[in-house]
């Protein structure tokens, strides 16, 4: 096609061992080969632009230099991974990332044996390549053998914990294992933490600025041909004279800061470092997030993640929105009743911009806090700032909340302490897939005593929710909403606070009472127009919370209905569930009530848009339509009326 572009080097490369026969400088311009061909495709797809243009030189020396994929490089969340893709077999299919069917927008391991360990979240690449490693010197087999294992990882991804709970293992256990630190200075928001702040000075500190200026002096005085040697020298001798005391300390050699956009410091680095390292390493290399592209490098997040865009002019191509995203609603909702109640604080784990309190920190900085990619450490935090007295909204995705359960359940739950989890993502999110589906907190929340959890059907209900939240200090509350925009309801003025564990009728009829949990609620009232044409017109209610239930709204419905069917964006062991313990105990299936819990499937759904996501877990208008019918024995739709 007309529109790519010319990349005479990288159309010689169908595997990393096709780099074998380059020259270092052929390797530097299919380096810029590479950069243009990855800004090519994510303009065609949308994505993840910046993290991937920031390491193209390093994947192009990493895959040259090593044997993959018998070495295994281990990429930190997988941002990143665009370019290793098309060096890995699968340039061909490349604009088919994230979607449905196509490849995915992180690795991996059932679409490439390129791809020795998934992610798509943070700071696990040091534990896995610590078990490639041990796993290699114990003698464990894998179908393309086990060589050297290395991990690639951001500053951003060193805040958590987990890593430097891997490196501290990895320094006792002495194994040979290479950690690249890819130090950008930027993870999805500007990095946040005492952490950060080290790696900055690591060379920015006045003695290395004397130094610099130095040696910028020296090799003004040298013939041209010298400089660039003495330049690289300088560069090196920047890590010498710094030093990675903090990385020793844990049982690692440290190897840098080294410009990770130098071929021609990457390539002898890397070479030196698969010749002789012993036990494990880390190489400290400075990139910059978005490089060789202006639109990301002026872009605030340097083109983190982009919808389809314009290759010249870096404009986005996205849909103009009918309806706020629940995201906004949030973000505005919370900032309104802060302005109102100067107890209300805010904690988010290094996506400000993601969960919508970006608008909460311009407008009360002292009051929002950033941890960093730490979600245990925000849960812990939020649970003293409720016990210190404040009003915590620990604002966080369902997919990365998960990784401070512990905390949920130790800090939170059993102290009966009133944090407020506003919980972003719920559901199925379309072109990120199952690793960051939010299919499981109403169950892991729900079954938490004390919780009180409540999903928002629409961007009024959510209003109400933040609310209510905000007016709930007996013990921690829970609301869900899903990703994208709302349905575009009228808003309210303000919220209104909610009486705990009530729902809402939405609906009267007969036969069969449809109990919506969360945003399913208009598809539940789509299916019930078609449903009205066929002579049934069901009994529509919004349960509004999973916990406590409504009893009487539930029973109720129980009572006057043949059938009840519960629709919830959530895994088996949810709101549904907890509706049939509730059925059970009151003996209601002993006089013969159909009872039907629509879920999601036992099973993680690939990336797709968001309907057809739905679609593969039935749980779409249609597929509610047919539940109704099935479940009243109308064998077909078309056929029969009820």
């Amino acid at each position: 096609m007309s529109d790519r572009p010319n990349t005479p080097l990288l159309d010689l490369v169908n595997r990393p061992a096709d780099l074998k026969r380059f020259s270092d400088t052929q390797l530097t311009q299919l380096a810029s080969e590479l950069r243009s061909e990855t800004i090519s495709a994510v303009s065609v797809t949308g994505g993840h632009l910046g993290a991937g243009l920031g390491v193209v030189e390093l994947t192009v020396a990493l895959h040259a230099v090593f044997d993959t994929p018998r070495d295994k490089i281990v990429w930190d969340v997988g941002h990143q991974c665009y370019p290793h893709k098309i060096l890995t077999e699968r340039r061909d299919r490349i604009r088919t990332l994230r979607m449905k069917d196509g490849l995915s927008g992180f690795t991996k391991r059932k679409e490439s044996p390129y791809d020795p360990f998934g992610a798509a979240h943070s700071s696990t690449s040091i534990s896995a390549a610590l078990g490639f490693a041990v796993a290699r010197d114990l003698g464990g087999v894998t179908p393309e053998g086990l060589g050297d294992a290395i991990a690639v990882i951001g500053d951003g991804s060193m805040s958590a914990g987990m890593a430097f709970e891997a490196m501290n293992n990895a320094g006792h256990l002495k194994k040979r294992l290479i950690v690249i630190l890819n130090d950008n200075e930027m993870s999805i928001a500007p990095p946040t933490g005492a952490l950060s702040s080290y790696l900055s000075r690591l060379y920015t500190e006045e003695p290395f600025q004397d130094l610099k200026a130095a040696a910028k002096g020296a090799v003004s005085l040298l013939p041209e041909p010298f400089r660039e040697g003495a330049k690289r020298a300088k560069d090196m001798l920047k890590g010498m004279a710094m030093g990675g005391t903090m990385f020793e300390e844990l049982g690692f050699s440290y190897l840098g800061p080294i410009d990770g956009h130098d071929m021609d410091q990457l390539l002898p680095v890397l070479r030196m470092v698969k010749a002789r390292a012993t036990g494990p390493i880390l190489i400290h290399a400075l990139t910059k997030k978005g490089k060789g592209y202006a639109p990301a490098e002026a872009a605030r997040d340097k083109g983190h993640a982009t919808a389809k865009f314009d290759v010249i002019t870096g404009e986005q191509k996205k849909a103009p929105s009918n309806a706020p995203s629940y995201t906004s609603v949030f973000g505005k909702t919370l900032v309104e009743e802060a302005g109102r109640d100067d107890k209300i604080v805010a904690v988010t784990a290094a996506m400000p911009d993601g969960t919508g309190l970006n608008l909460f920190a311009e407008r009360f900085p002292s009051r929002c806090f950033d941890v960093g990619i730490a979600e245990q450490h925000g849960v812990t935090f939020s649970a003293a700032l409720a016990a210190g007295g404040m009003k915590p909204f620990c604002a966080m995705y369902s997919t990365f909340l998960q990784r401070g359960y512990d905390q949920v359940v130790h800090d939170v739950a059993i102290q009966r302490l009133p944090v407020r989890f506003a919980i972003d993502r719920a559901g199925l999110v379309g072109a990120d897939g199952a690793t960051h589906a939010g299919s499981f907190d109403i169950a892991y929340m729900g079954n938490l005593p004390g919780m009180v959890v409540m999903a928002a059907a629409d961007e009024a209900e959510l209003m109400h929710m933040v609310a209510t939240a905000a007016a709930h200090d007996d013990g921690p509350i829970a609301f869900r909403y899903p990703r994208g925009e709302g349905v575009g309801v009228d808003l309210p003025e303000r919220g209104k606070v909610l009486e705990i564990g009530k729902g809402r009728m939405i609906q009267t009829g007969s036969r069969v009472a449809l109990l919506s949990f969360g945003t399913r609620l208009s598809e539940v009232q789509k299916s019930a127009e078609a449903l009205e044409a066929r002579g049934i017109r069901p009994t529509i209610a919004d349960a509004r919370f999973a916990k406590p239930l409504d009893r009487d709204l539930i029973l109720d419905l129980a009572a006057g209905h043949e059938a009840l069917i519960t629709i919830e964006e959530g895994a088996i062991g949810g709101f549904g569930s907890h509706v049939a313990q509730l059925l059970a105990e009151e003996r209601v299936f002993d006089s013969g009530l159909k009872y039907r819990s629509m879920v999601l499937p036992d099973i993680f759904v690939d990336q797709a848009s968001p309907a057809d996501m739905y679609g593969t877990a039935a749980m779409n208008a249609e597929q509610i339509e047919a539940k109704v019918l099935d479940v009243l024995g109308v064998a077909t739709i078309g056929e029969q009326r009820a």
